[in-house]
């Protein structure tokens, strides 16, 4: 399929925004930061959402169009995202609204801060933050003649780069705000660096196969050998630019390998320090790792679109 630069942008970006809300909500309901820390954190989570949001109806012909897709989330997983994408905004600045109380008056913050409704907020925060990631993943899960999209670690795979990368933004905003981040949630990073190397080598390797279908399967001659007389087109047209995209081989391992070393290598490298120097400034090490995780999720998001091979493509 051929990378749209503004899907790629709006996957990453809104996927690391929602995982920041996620984790915002989180240390919300539990007490864990200072309201401040939370609410730059949501703001930062809303504007990188939104611009994701807004950078996807780039890749639309009409555009203006775009509210119509609201109307099908009964059928539709990406009117289901739009839906869940506006109503965790929604529940987003509640929650800031829940919590500038506590700032206003300068108070230490805890959990006991927040009354009954506003910690009600907070947990639909951070069930909607997963439930829109989830309808990002499922546009393309849900899509059965792409066999690379249909696979069931797709939702997951989104899940964990929104939460990760979300995770590493958190702790980067809440150390340069001043703020102490246990080293524990560096060690955590860790884990969750090499967990998801092992999941996309997993989902690499399954995708590393012939399409499930032939040409006789396309042209209803099934266990058939055919052959291509004479191509169906003089010249170029949208199905061979938008479906029948092909990356080389080389150049797909090579992008693998640059992506694994952006989200998982560099960031356990820069998280090292942050959980084994506990006297030291982990502010640094935490923005270097934010950054090169969200570097690796766009080499990987672009990938995910680059690789994926449309059945259609048997009849070309």
């Amino acid at each position: 399929m051929h990378p749209a630069l503004s899907v790629i942008f709006f996957t990453t970006l809104s996927g690391a925004g929602y995982g920041l809300l996620f984790w915002a909500a989180w240390h919300a309901l539990t007490g864990a930061s200072a309201a401040r820390t939370l609410l730059v954190c949501i703001a930062v989570a809303l504007v990188a959402s939104t611009i994701g949001l807004l950078s996807s109806m780039l890749h639309l012909g009409k555009p203006a169009r775009a509210w119509r897709a609201f109307s099908q989330w009964r059928t539709s997983w990406l009117s289901r995202e739009g839906v869940a994408a506006m109503a965790t905004f929604g529940i987003a600045v509640l929650l800031a609204v829940a919590l500038l109380p506590s700032q206003l008056a300068g108070e230490a913050w805890s959990g006991a801060n927040l009354s009954l409704p506003g910690k009600l907020v907070a947990a639909l925060a951070i069930a909607l933050s997963i439930v829109t990631v989830y309808c990002t993943a499922m546009i393309y899960a849900s899509l059965k003649p792409i066999p690379a999209w249909r696979h069931s670690l797709v939702p997951r795979v989104y899940v964990l780069f929104a939460l990760f990368t979300g995770g590493l933004l958190f702790c980067a905003i809440a150390t340069l705000l001043g703020r102490t981040v246990s080293n524990m949630a560096a060690m955590a990073g860790i884990v969750a660096a090499v967990a998801l190397a092992l999941v996309k080598w997993k989902y690499w390797r399954d995708i590393d196969v012939p399409l499930p279908a032939t040409r006789g399967d396309a042209i209803g001659l099934p266990q058939r050998t055919a052959t291509v007389f004479e191509r169906p087109h003089t010249e170029a047209n949208y199905l061979t630019k938008e479906m029948g995209f092909v990356v080389a081989r080389k150049h797909s391992a090579m992008l693998r390998r640059a992506a694994v070393v952006l989200f998982a290598l560099l960031p356990v490298v820069f998280l090292l320090p942050a959980w084994l120097l506990v006297h030291a400034d982990p502010a640094p090490w935490y923005l270097l790792a934010a950054l090169c995780a969200l570097a690796g999720a766009f080499v990987e998001r672009w990938l995910f679109f680059a690789e994926a091979k449309h059945l259609v493509t048997l009849y070309y």
